[in-house]
This record gives structure tokens, C-alpha cells and sequence, in this order.
């Protein structure tokens, strides 16, 4: 079960990567493209090219974590951005990892 706390912040790669990669490689990755601290605590979510299979890294001051997941059908609604990441609340990313479409509305208004 993920466990996101307020200041945990998710990056999530905006390029597919190869998902036969583990820990050394997704560390690297994330380190080399993201230009981030994989220790920090943070959580770095990947997809292949297919976008039907999700993996996040995530460290927890005692080792890295790697959460995996492959759908049966469909593929994963996978936000487009410029740059090599885009940042994601908490909400975003249970909605990712359910396999629901969570694109945020623009001007929308309750009346």
C-alpha cells in the first residue's frame, strides 16, 4: 500500500522506460534524467512504451522500495507535459494506479 504524506512529492517520467529495468537502473534514471535525489523520499513513477505496465521507486530511509503493477486490459492514462517530469498530487496518483483518467479541468465551475 502506497503511504503518501503531505510532503511527499511524485515525480512522474514523462518518457516510457524500459520495465525490465530494477532498482540500479530506475536509481540511475532518476538521477541522470530527472535530475533528482532517488533518497529523498519522494516517489518516481515509470511506465513502458505500452503504457499497460507502472512502476514507482520510492525510498524509505532504510532502502529503496519498488511498487509494480501490469494491467490485464487497458492501458494507463499517462499525462503528457514538457520537460522529462511532471509533478503529481496524491489524488493524481491514486487515480493513475486505478487505471482512471484524471486529467484536470480547466475554468470549470460549480454553479
Amino acid at each position: 500500500m502506497l503511504n503518501v504524506t503531505a510532503a511527499t512529492r511524485i515525480f512522474l517520467a514523462l518518457e516510457p522506460v524500459d520495465m525490465r529495468q530494477s532498482f540500479n537502473g530506475l536509481f540511475a534514471r532518476v538521477q541522470a534524467v530527472l535530475k533528482e535525489e532517488p533518497t529523498s523520499g519522494h516517489f518516481f513513477v515509470f511506465t513502458n512504451k505500452n503504457r499497460n505496465r507502472l512502476k514507482i521507486l520510492c525510498y524509505d530511509g532504510s532502502g529503496i522500495w519498488i511498487y509494480a503493477k501490469r494491467l490485464d486490459r487497458g492501458t494507463f492514462g499517462w499525462p503528457k507535459g514538457e520537460g522529462a517530469s511532471r509533478l503529481l498530487r496524491a489524488e493524481e496518483l491514486s487515480l493513475l494506479v486505478h487505471g482512471i483518467e484524471g486529467t484536470p479541468r480547466r475554468h470549470w465551475h460549480r454553479l
